[in-house]
């Protein structure tokens, strides 16, 4: 199962898109450094507070970024499918986790080691190319997040959870209706009325708990309607 896992591990890495800049020495050794984490469904993966060994990739399964406020209360603010990396800005700044990384199913992550991360940030442009996009594309997760939670109606949020802006790498998002009320923050029943909605305008199909999209320009346009309501 490791070896199953290890072979899983170097694929990904093969898909990265900095990954064939480098010489055949450093991608050994990326293959054979990264470090494999196995977690199952509501384990908590990574702590908040702990110090930040390295960069992270969802190898498969799917987990949510949480914070837990003073009174207890938690907030998750993202969820990270399989082929998508995380942390970057907490392995960049080199302080705690701010947040703890919670697996939402069985879920398998990388870590790239931070003196590799480091030594690929220094030495290599495709890398740094690519994590300066990443990074982009988190700070507009972040300000779309906080602008939904304050203004945006529950139509919106569900919306803005399923569109591209999160789910870069696949359009059969595969998330069922208590997964998108964990990350979004809203009730199941709440979720489940926006996504009839949805699905009754073609922009979704929802089998067997799961939903796809179907449509989506008309996801971008339900979008645009519902921040200008």
């Amino acid at each position: 199962m490791l070896g199953d896992t290890r072979l899983l591990a170097r694929n990904f890495l093969a898909t990265q898109p900095w990954y064939a800049a480098l010489d055949g020495t450093l991608q050994s050794q990326l293959a054979e450094q990264v470090e494999l984490l196995d977690a199952a469904k509501g384990d908590t993966v990574l702590g908040a507070g702990e110090p930040v060994q390295g960069w992270y990739a969802v190898l498969s399964g799917l987990v949510k970024l949480q914070t837990e406020a003073a009174d207890g209360r938690r907030s998750a603010f993202i969820g990270v499918p399989e082929g998508e990396w995380f942390g970057e800005g907490s392995v960049l700044k080199a302080e705690l986790r701010r947040y703890a990384v919670v697996a939402l199913r069985d879920s398998c992550l990388l870590c790239l080691p931070r003196p590799l991360f480091a030594r690929l940030q220094h030495d290599n442009l495709r890398f740094n190319q690519y994590l300066v996009q990443h990074l982009n594309m988190r700070l507009g997760q972040a300000m779309a997040l906080i602008e939904a939670g304050r203004l945006r109606a529950p139509e919106h949020r569900v919306a803005l959870y399923l569109s591209r802006l999160f789910w870069r790498s696949t359009r059969r998002v595969y998330l069922t209706q208590e997964e998108i009320g964990t990350l979004v923050g809203l009730s199941r029943q709440t979720v489940n009325r926006v996504l009839h909605q949805l699905a009754g305008r073609g922009i979704v199909s929802i089998e067997l708990g799961r939903v796809s999209i179907v449509d989506d320009g008309a996801l971008s346009a339900f979008l645009a309607e519902s921040a200008a309501a």
